[in-house]
């Protein structure tokens, strides 16, 4: 098989790389990026590529392939949503369009938690759950907008086999750089972030999520490239489900009842102030999304996670505070560190990557 995929120098992208490259189905692999990364991985080769530019030779890239990968995604800038939807959502219909253009077999589509439409904390709800985002977060809008424009390219290209991989909150150590700079910023401390340096965790019923560790989401991606049964969604999470009381003993920390309307003007505040990245819509974003049941890819695909979400949480902790990366521009301290002074410099949450 030859692999293309869209987006693979970022969290997801380098663990699908490491899983690929053990995968003796897949002979290729062609990885996609706005910016050639150091890293090398086996079977791969870089190729530079703006989905967002209309001008770019996609279906050029895309013939030849057995499945295109589409993880591509922009989550900064947070004050300018025109850029992040040029990438999102019609970068991601450009993508799609030239999938078929090429004439490629097969289509895996990064979805998200974030695409469902609000739902219940105390029990799990499968992939039939409506996808239609959350409206406060511009994230969640346009995982839901590329969702419709799926359903439209599904019922346009049914000799394409199309899948969708639903997953929750994503980490591993070599992510932690760029996981700090997308959702805390440049002002955090380092070496404040310490299990014993958190004394309590927010406590509030719907302030439950899930975790998955990226590496178990590339072999999530790697099953659902080589299987030829796999179709439709799948929902991509690892035990346990981290409610205020679970994060408490992972961190050793007091669970404080928190009003939601509290934390959002926390986030609110602090984005205004330009004191971190993150706008007040990722706070509604996680009261609102359901808890996913993933008993189909588990089922179906045969997907089971190594890792804890526990694990994946403190290995992303551990990393953050040891300035921890990859070779590639998106993951790497050292582009990132001359990004942090620009963005202070421009304004937090100003810049894209």
């Amino acid at each position: 098989m030859r692999v293309v995929v869209i987006g693979a120098s970022g969290n997801v992208g380098t663990s699908l790389l490491e899983a690929l490259a053990r995968e003796e189905r897949v002979r290729e692999v062609v990885g996609v990026a706005r910016r050639v990364p150091e890293a090398r991985f086996a079977k791969a080769s870089w190729r530079t590529a703006d989905i967002a530019d209309p001008n770019t030779d996609l279906a050029g890239l895309m013939r030849g392939a057995d499945c295109v990968v589409h993880l591509a995604w922009l989550i900064q800038p947070s004050r300018d949503e025109s850029q992040t939807h040029a990438v999102n959502v019609e970068g991601s219909q450009r993508v799609f369009d030239a999938a078929a253009l090429a004439g490629v077999p097969s289509l895996v589509y990064a979805s998200s938690i974030g695409a469902y439409a609000p739902g219940p904390k105390d029990r799990a709800v499968d992939e039939s759950w409506p996808t239609t985002g959350i409206a406060g977060s511009f994230y969640a809008r346009h995982k839901a907008a590329v969702e419709r424009i799926l359903d439209s390219f599904e019922a346009v290209h049914p000799e394409m086999r199309v899948v969708r991989l639903r997953p929750g909150l994503i980490f591993k150590r070599a992510a932690a750089t760029g996981i700090r700079r997308l959702f805390a910023g440049p002002l955090l401390p380092s070496a404040l972030v310490r299990r014993e340096l958190i004394p309590f965790v927010p406590r509030h019923p719907r302030l439950v999520f899930q975790a998955v560790h990226s590496l178990d989401v590339g072999e999530a991606y790697r099953l659902a490239i080589v299987r030829d049964d796999a179709r439709g969604a799948y929902n991509v999470a690892a035990d346990p489900v981290l409610d205020p009381d679970e994060l408490g003993r992972i961190l050793g920390a007091r669970p404080v009842r928190v009003p939601a309307s509290l934390l959002r003007l926390g986030a609110d505040v602090s984005w205004r102030l330009h004191l971190q990245p993150t706008s007040p819509g990722w706070v509604d974003m996680a009261l609102a999304i359901p808890v996913m049941d993933t008993t189909r890819i588990r089922t179906e695909l045969g997907w089971s996670p190594r890792h804890t979400a526990a694990d994946a949480l403190l290995e992303l902790l551990d990393g953050i505070r040891e300035g921890a990366g990859e070779r590639t521009p998106p993951l790497s301290p050292e582009t990132t560190a001359p990004a942090r002074v620009r963005e202070v410099l421009t304004g937090v949450g100003r810049t894209s990557r």
